[in-house]
């Protein structure tokens, strides 16, 4: 069902009454819910989980974020017998003199228009690029190289010395900026290229798994220009990319009933680009609607 805020450029506002747009925030909550009911009991109890974790450390986001619907650009929602919609008193939104309530996207743009500008961009060229399998989840190895302390605190799979020989044994063509800058030092040397954050954008790719995790940060970053169902769907996307890199990371996740891809192997490394090249295609589609999602910027100027 495509978002009330990914219209077609010069459609005008839709308004939603009551009856329409508060069904979707339900449903939309109630989804953030199921998707973080785990992370919301292990922080009830000071507990950590290695995988699943990483979403809400390096995606600095909480629950309560998450849970909270955006209709998006060129939507405004009518006021029910209790007053105006909870967004009347949210940061970019205003209310309109028929009591209709909806994001102002120029004061948004005043704040945050050039990240929306540099998200447009990055997802637009790595959406235009063809997805480059074959680096079998190597940076995750690269990133324990020859290091005696690592950052999960998991048992590596085949020891140290085992995981050494696997990364010398291979070539290391990761493209992803924010994979790279974990590799040790010793491993550093050993990518075929050198990314920076300059270069990121010319070249971030559809296979890299990384990359397609971060569309999750990029729906964040355009904030509520991104409708719930965009963000959440981009969310579902990283949790399960994040599985699939740490089962075929150096790391024993057998603890939290994973098996691993074992990518070193042959049966391993077929699993692996399988599963990568299945993600690569999801992605594409995301990206369409994060481009979709900014580009409706043009269109609901001073709605």
């Amino acid at each position: 069902m495509t978002s009330p805020g990914t219209l077609p450029p010069g459609a005008g506002p839709t308004v939603l009454e009551p009856a329409a747009w508060q069904p979707l925030a339900d449903a939309h909550a109630a989804r953030a819910d199921a998707f973080t009911v785990g992370h919301r009991e292990r922080r009830s109890r000071h507990e950590r989980h290695a995988i699943e974790d990483f979403l809400y450390e390096y995606y600095p986001t909480r629950p309560a974020q998450l849970r909270r619907w955006h209709p998006g650009a060129g939507v405004r929602l009518a006021p029910g017998p209790d007053g105006p919609p909870p967004h009347a008193g949210w940061r970019w939104y205003r209310t309109h003199d028929d009591g209709t309530v909806g994001l102002d996207v120029e004061a948004f743009l005043a704040d945050r228009g050039e990240g929306v500008r540099f998200v447009a961009d990055l997802v637009a060229r790595t959406g235009a690029r063809p997805a480059a399998t074959g680096c079998f989840g190597l940076h995750e190895w690269a990133m324990v190289y020859r290091q005696g302390e690592h950052r999960h605190p998991l048992p590596l799979r085949l020891g140290q010395d085992g995981t050494d020989a696997v990364v010398e044994a291979h070539r290391i063509r990761c493209t992803h900026i924010d994979a790279f800058r974990f590799f040790t030092p010793a491993a550093a040397p050993r990518n075929t290229l050198q990314p920076t954050r300059a270069t990121q954008p010319a070249l971030e790719q559809p296979g890299c798994l990384h990359a397609n995790m971060d569309l999750y940060k990029w729906a964040l970053k355009l904030g509520p220009l991104a409708p719930g169902d965009l963000l959440l769907d981009a969310f579902d996307l990283a949790r399960r990319i994040r599985v699939l890199d740490m089962r075929a990371s150096p790391y024993d996740c057998t603890t939290y009933g994973l098996a691993p891809v074992e990518i070193d192997t042959p049966d391993g490394k077929a699993e692996y680009v399988a599963a990568q090249r299945a993600f690569a295609a999801e992605s594409q589609a995301l990206r369409t609607r994060l481009l979709r999602a900014s580009g409706a910027v043009s269109a609901s100027r001073g709605r």
